[in-house]
């Protein structure tokens, strides 16, 4: 293929990856019809079909696939390269897309990028809170945080906080009407809240550990959220049990508006990692925000 006909696989990729000839020519700045003439002309001179059109939606044919797992990947690396080589003619700059869960957006990312970002006022944080354990490759994310165990191989994963511990609570007036629980199977009488994992469509197990005895725990009760903050309101509020990261709920109950139960079950885990592709480390921005997530742990 012609070195001129990059920009036409650049288009296919937008085209693709947005699966809107609409959204991908908002993206690049042009006219649909320019685009959809550019697809064509790609299709016509590979002499097979890439796109399938309809009025409502588009969506890839098995070349289309197969053409862009090749290709998307190593346009993000030179994208990423681009990127890189002007971060060192000027200064860190751009946008940091971050996916993470509550606990650790609330707890590290916000009070550690917050005290560098007034130093460079061209660089600029967008921070997703989600459970979903995001592709951050496929989602266009920089760096995702999560608790180590769940990192995926093929990233480079940095430590961003020390070892970390779950606690189970809930308030004094909930102990009115309830007995507290001694083990994990004293757990099916009580009522639980939930958090709802949009990646495994069900709720999260609660997994204990004591004297090497481990048992992963899957509750019921009222109450169900997607997020921990919605949790501890509820757990303060009497709706039931919850199961929080320690540093959530410490302060609650060193004030007696929370009561620990089962303490003895609530083992010490992996910290926090952040996580990245190889590729993106060279980013004058990226080596800034990683370099301040990983500071005083």
């Amino acid at each position: 293929m012609a070195r001129e006909n990059f920009n036409d696989l650049q288009v296919f990729v937008a085209v693709a990856r947005e699966r809107s000839f609409t959204r991908a020519a908002a993206q690049l700045g042009v006219s649909q019809s320019a685009l959809s003439h550019t697809v064509r002309g790609l299709e016509e001179r590979l002499g097979v079909r890439l796109l399938t059109r309809t009025t409502r939606s588009v969506s890839m044919t098995e070349a289309g696939e197969r053409l862009y797992d090749t290709v998307a990947p190593r346009m993000q690396e030179i994208e990423a390269e681009l990127v890189a080589i002007s971060d060192y003619r000027d200064h860190p700059a751009g946008t940091i897309r971050i996916t993470t869960a509550e606990h650790a957006a609330n707890s590290i990312v916000w009070p550690r990028l917050s005290a560098i970002l007034p130093a460079y006022p061209d660089l600029r944080v967008e921070l997703t809170v989600d459970y979903g354990l995001a592709d951050i490759v496929a989602q266009r994310y920089d760096i995702g945080i999560r608790l180590g165990g769940r990192v995926a191989n093929d990233m480079i994963a940095v430590p961003i906080s020390g070892p970390q511990r779950m606690a189970i609570v809930a308030s004094p007036a909930y102990f009115v009407h309830h007995v507290a629980p001694q083990a994990p199977a004293d757990l099916a009488a009580h009522n639980c809240i939930g958090l709802r994992l949009p990646t495994h469509g069900g709720l999260m197990v609660w997994d204990l550990q004591k004297d090497g005895q481990e048992a992963n725990v899957r509750v019921d009760g009222q109450w169900t959220f997607n997020g921990s903050s919605a949790m501890l309101r509820a757990t303060l509020a009497g709706a039931g049990l919850a199961y929080l990261p320690e540093e959530m709920v410490l302060e609650h109950v060193q004030a007696g508006r929370l009561r620990r139960v089962m303490d003895d079950w609530c083992d010490v885990f992996d910290g926090y990692y952040a996580y990245y592709p190889s590729r993106r480390q060279s980013s004058s921005a990226m080596r800034v925000v990683i370099e301040a997530l990983r500071a005083a742990r």
